[in-house]
């Protein structure tokens, strides 16, 4: 189990020799990264893999004949755009190296600044999508706010110097999707006080945690850290997170000084302040139309929720912020112009907690090549749309099952969340094939269980007999349906992860038979054999019936985009007082 330690808390640590620095390291090429990850997806396809280094100088692995040179092109694109993020990466090292002063002192004190921890705190059983054509799979990179009060700087800026001790909360959460051809992007937040299922999970000191049904998804911070909130997302979504980053008040501030403040607008003026009927507020205080917002009044607008009105509002106005943000590095052509490299580089370095597999200052700068060239054109924010949780009405939230299931869909199947992915052309993934061929279907055991309640509503009787013995009919013989219920919305295939590429193999023989997409399957540690729970997302017909997903579809009220804020009338302010 990966755990979720956020090392260099207060300390700077030694930094390896330029050898060590994995200056050269591609942080996607398969199979030559510095560094292997112990929690990395159990398989590798195929397609994801070039010739080696040895057997690319000797001009192997082509072939002479059609496909070979087609294979050949394909594989030299690839290539070549790793080269391209490589050698940026060293063309980043040696600019600071050249203009610093003081050398590779500098870009070892940047890399000391760096704080990171274990990718994930948990298990999810989630794998990595397959790849396209040319070899690429999406990018998901979980943006972490934590509301912590661990020193002076976040104290002074957000209060509750009692709470100093306290284990922080994640405050924001949004997920950044990139597409695989990286001409779409998307950020998708939940609310901070939505209740969701929380796996077990594991912090740095060895301390584990209870899975929970019933806490609101802000609480996964205080369960193992960052890795727990990304545990915690891929169990709820299906979808693999590739990376964490995590910033706090203090961050905030500093990222929104060093760009040079954040365009924002709202349509009144606004004070966020406390009043008769509710104390609190942010102390956001701004005039009607667009400002730029740094230093203290960026958090302050990130943090406001009574004045906008709702926590989906404020998951607006965060959303709001981050276009702000990218409009910004891109007009200050941040990622070629030296000066504002270097400042870029001091400030994040100092201001982000990040998961161990960016630890260094050449991944870092890979992963922001990664996104300076989406447009923001195509960049869609979106919030899962939430309805109050019964039993604490006016505290916490649920999801809204039909549309965080669409929405969880669209981003597994990367499926673009603009109207102009449709106009893209996105061509189909191939399906990633196992290492393992699958066993003879009536060889090994398949439990199906009946899930349907999973959307609060009452289940469809008999659907675990029913889809046992359309597997049987398939050859499935053993496949058996249990008289036990484990209400889910998405029907889920898992398989004991102990097993390793034949138990993936075998279970996804199951949701090929069943029509069932690769997503579906999981490893699990507790298994003990293959389980299909039919969630409620199947309530009829012996086989899987997927809705089409098409570009831009999202639910209602899920799309946020908006150019100006509303106010919620009790905090209009009219400038003068």
């Amino acid at each position: 189990m990966g755990q979720s330690s956020v090392r260099g808390e207060g300390t700077r640590k030694s930094v390896p020799r330029a050898r060590e620095l994995g200056w050269d390291d591609d942080l996607y090429e398969g199979g030559e990264a510095a560094d292997a990850q112990d929690d990395a997806p159990e398989e590798e396809t195929g397609a994801s893999k070039g010739p080696g280094r040895a057997e690319r100088r000797r001009g192997g692995g082509g072939g002479t004949g059609a496909g070979g040179r087609a294979a050949a092109r394909k594989q030299a694109k690839k290539t070549g755009k790793r080269k391209v993020l490589r050698w940026t990466a060293i063309t980043l090292s040696l600019l600071i190296l050249g203009t610093a002063g003081a050398g590779y002192l500098y870009y070892e004190h940047l890399n000391g600044n760096i704080r990171s921890g274990g990718r994930a705190g948990g298990e999810s059983g989630v794998k990595k999508a397959a790849p396209n054509a040319l070899g690429d799979t999406p990018l998901n990179i979980l943006l972490i706010g934590s509301d912590s009060r661990a020193d002076e700087k976040n104290i002074a800026l957000g209060g509750g110097k009692n709470d100093r001790d306290r284990k922080p909360l994640a405050d924001v959460q949004m997920l950044l999707h990139v597409s695989a051809d990286r001409q779409n992007a998307s950020i998708v937040s939940i609310p901070r006080d939505t209740v969701v299922p929380i796996p077990q999970c594991e912090d740095k000191d060895g301390h584990k945690y209870a899975a929970t049904e019933n806490r609101p998804i802000n609480e996964s911070l205080q369960r193992g850290g960052p890795g727990c909130t990304l545990t915690t997302w891929e169990t709820l979504t299906g979808v693999y997170i590739d990376h964490w980053l995590m910033v706090d008040f203090a961050g905030v501030v500093a990222m929104a000084d060093e760009v040079g403040g954040v365009p924002v607008c709202v349509k009144t003026g606004v004070w966020d302040k406390s009043n008769a009927v509710v104390k609190g507020g942010s102390g956001l205080k701004m005039p009607q139309g667009t400002h730029e917002v740094k230093g203290e009044q960026a958090l302050q607008w990130l943090r406001t929720r009574h004045a906008f009105g709702s926590d989906q509002n404020r998951a607006k106005a965060q959303h709001m912020y981050m276009n702000g943000m990218m409009k910004k590095l891109q007009g200050q052509n941040a990622w070629s112009d030296t000066g504002r490299l270097m400042g870029l580089a001091e400030t994040a370095t100092s201001a982000l907690q990040v998961s161990d597999e960016l630890k260094t200052v050449a991944k870092l700068f890979d992963l922001s090549m990664q996104l300076k060239n989406v447009k923001l054109d195509r960049l869609t924010t979106a919030t899962v749309p939430t309805v109050e949780y019964p039993q604490r009405p006016n505290e916490w939230l649920q999801l809204v099952p039909s549309s965080a299931n669409k929405m969880f869909s669209m981003l597994r199947d990367d499926v673009a969340l603009d109207k102009n992915g449709d106009k893209a052309g996105a061509k189909p993934k191939p399906t990633a094939k196992p290492k393992t061929p699958a066993e003879a279907p009536g060889s090994f055991g398949v439990t199906v269980v009946n899930g349907t309640a999973g959307d609060e509503q009452p289940p469809t009787e008999g659907r675990a007999r029913t889809v046992a013995e359309a597997l049987q009919g398939k050859g499935f013989t053993q496949a058996d349906a249990s008289k036990e219920a484990e209400p889910r919305r998405d029907t889920l295939i898992t398989y004991p992860k102990a097993d390793g590429d034949q138990g993936r193999a075998n279970a996804l023989s199951v949701a090929k038979a069943a029509n069932l997409p690769d997503s579906a399957v999981r490893a699990d540690a507790k298994a003990e054999g293959i389980t299909l729970v039919v969630g409620s997302d199947w309530r009829e017909g012996a086989t899987f019936k997927k809705p089409k997903s098409v570009a831009g579809d999202l639910p209602e009220g899920a799309d946020d985009k908006a150019t100006c804020m509303d106010v919620y009338s009790v905090y209009r302010w009219d400038g003068k007082s």
